[in-house]
């Protein structure tokens, strides 16, 4: 019996792979928001295997806020002696600067502030297991210089385009730092290939969510066949780090400063969470 942890595990991609791996005899923890559609999931799980119901574990937690993402850290090591797969799968689409009650940005708190949080956190239970794997849903392939060392909360000159590239290479170096810490672990970027049909949580337009939904419902991928390619990752994984989207693979972006921007990443995140 595995253990898998997913965060965002209350809808879309990360519901249905929590639906599958409970159905799979598996042990799942999911962190959300919405002890209702975490209730809704585990019932549809145990329509098929009863013992899912046992098998399941819900962590309320506002991932944007830091406090929650280390009480979802402390509670995962006082109850939990390893972890087989951690999913990295929350998300909240912002297209304007906010901060939270804690005075982070918003965005940058949530796509990478808890994943920071959680993979260093909880890197002893990765570390109990042969094959640990941790699949970060932030799509690959930005620049290696999108990281404003300077700025990291984007105070001067935010747009949504520059913060979704520096989550997105922040969360490549953090990959760095994971895997020079535990070379047993796989550790994944991965992003869909197309569309998925969701609930596109988010402060967007009226407009992006229309033709979202739109396009969804014609073209856009059911969350059970979007998830089929981090099910044979999570079952099969290999040590270092890679970059999917869908099941093909592509190259890491690599510059040449990658080892050095991840120790100054990590050094500026742990100063700013002082």
């Amino acid at each position: 019996m595995k253990t898998i942890v997913i965060t965002g595990g209350t809808d879309g991609m990360g519901a249905a792979l929590a639906r599958h791996y409970l159905t799979a005899g598996d042990r799942v923890t999911v962190i959300g928001r919405s002890r209702r559609k975490f209730d809704a999931l585990v019932a549809a799980a145990a329509s098929e295997d009863p013992s899912a119901v046992a098998r399941a574990e819900f962590i309320a937690a506002d991932l944007s806020l830091v406090a929650d993402s280390r009480r979802v850290v402390n509670q995962l090591l006082a109850h939990h002696k390893r972890i087989d797969a951690l999913v990295l799968a929350a998300s909240f689409i912002r297209q304007h600067r906010q901060t939270t009650a804690e005075g982070h940005e918003a965005s940058w708190a949530l796509f990478f502030l808890s994943k920071y949080l959680l993979v260093t956190g909880l890197a002893p239970l990765l570390r109990a297991v042969e094959q640990p794997v941790i699949v970060n849903t932030a799509v690959p392939g930005t620049r290696a210089d999108a990281v404003d060392f300077e700025d990291l909360e984007m105070v001067q000159g935010f747009t949504f385009m520059r913060s979704n590239a520096q989550q997105r290479r922040a969360n490549e170096l953090l990959g760095i730092l994971a895997t020079d810490d535990n070379p047993n672990l796989a550790y994944l970027t991965w992003g869909p290939a197309w569309l998925v049909r969701s609930s596109f949580a988010g402060e967007v337009g009226k407009g992006m969510r229309i033709t979202a939904a739109v396009l969804g419902r014609l073209l856009g991928q059911r969350p059970e066949a979007a998830i089929r390619p981090i099910i044979r990752l999570i079952d099969d994984p290999s040590p270092g780090r890679a970059a999917y989207r869908g099941a093909t693979q592509h190259t890491l972006t690599v510059g040449d400063r990658d080892e050095k921007d991840a120790t100054r990443l990590a050094a500026a995140i742990e100063e700013s969470l002082r």
